[in-house]
């Protein structure tokens, strides 16, 4: 993205200058390339440009209705035919589809104000406001990650408990989480983000081997895959008290923001611009997707001071 585009051309002669739209776009694409929770979200933020001051994001359909599987198409003479013409079918039971509105929240506001005084600010106008949206976007975007920790440590399922970073309990863990995902059925890629001090433990791991085939890299101390989870290293600061990662199927969960306003406004008060911005934004997951969703914590801190 071009930011110049962003302030062409400076707004000596106009008192409001709007840039919701082009701010939209540079949350997005700063949330697709730092955001470190952004696969529990489907891999970005849905925002909006120029909303209202309301309490709703927007409406989703949602349904509960698990699909019906048949084990068997029924072949028999007298179903769909003969005496079963009209009064049967072959292909079992109809499960009716039936979607619901929802009416999704937001939770938390974000707001910025800075100034920008033609006499002092030492640098081409037009591109000290492109700069400082930039600088905006990427801290708003690290705001979303963090309360999107939050969120992830909050309507977690369930909690698994790692006493110690031992090679035999790291290997344990992960084999209680590929059991849990297996018996609850769940389908999609699963994704494990981790501290920093387990990520470590996984990559030195003895099964993360060349010789066993695994996607480690022990040299540029990454790994792709340990135990069927995608495995992405997240700084201790993303994690709540007591927790050393989260666990789930990837894109159970949307983030969104809308931007009330994003401007430049000639100031009373100096020569120059007041910029500000302002919007809500807030985090969904149907409930049904709750379950496919595991923190583990840190056993040697205590169970009710890692919650």
């Amino acid at each position: 993205m071009n930011l110049q585009t962003f302030a062409a051309g400076e707004n000596n002669n106009q008192a409001v200058r709007s840039y919701q739209k082009q701010f939209k776009e540079l949350l997005q694409a700063v949330y697709q390339k730092q955001a470190y929770f952004r696969e529990f979200f489907g891999g970005g933020v849905e925002a909006l440009d120029g909303v209202t001051h309301n309490k709703t994001a927007f409406s989703i359909k949602t349904s509960d209705i698990p699909v019906v599987i048949g084990t068997e198409y029924n072949k028999g003479a007298n179903v769909a035919f003969g005496t079963g013409t009209s009064s049967s079918t072959r292909f079992g039971e109809r499960q009716e589809i039936i979607y619901t509105d929802t009416d999704v929240p937001y939770d938390w506001e974000w707001v910025f104000h800075e100034g920008i005084d033609r006499h002092t600010v030492n640098n081409d106008f037009a591109a000290t406001i492109a700069d400082r949206a930039e600088l905006q976007a990427q801290a708003k975007v690290q705001l979303f990650d963090n309360k999107g920790g939050e969120f992830i440590s909050k309507i977690a399922d369930q909690s698994l408990i790692l006493e110690t970073m031992s090679n035999e309990a790291v290997l344990r863990l992960f084999n209680q989480l590929s059991n849990a995902y297996v018996n609850m059925e769940a389908v999609g890629t699963k994704m494990a983000w981790v501290k920093p001090e387990l990520y470590n433990a996984i990559v030195d791991h003895p099964i993360t081997t060349t010789a066993k085939r695994s996607g480690a890299n022990v040299d540029d101390n990454a790994i792709i895959r340990f135990k069927g989870f995608q495995i992405k290293e997240v700084p201790e600061t993303k994690f709540q008290e007591g927790e050393l990662a989260y666990t789930s199927i990837i894109g159970v969960g949307k983030q969104f923001t809308g931007i009330n306003t994003s401007r430049t406004i000639e100031s009373e008060d100096f020569d120059g611009v007041a910029f500000q911005g302002a919007g809500k934004a807030g985090e969904y997951i149907l409930p049904a997707n709750k379950k496919a969703v595991i923190k583990v914590v840190d056993g040697t801190v205590g169970e009710d001071q890692a919650s």
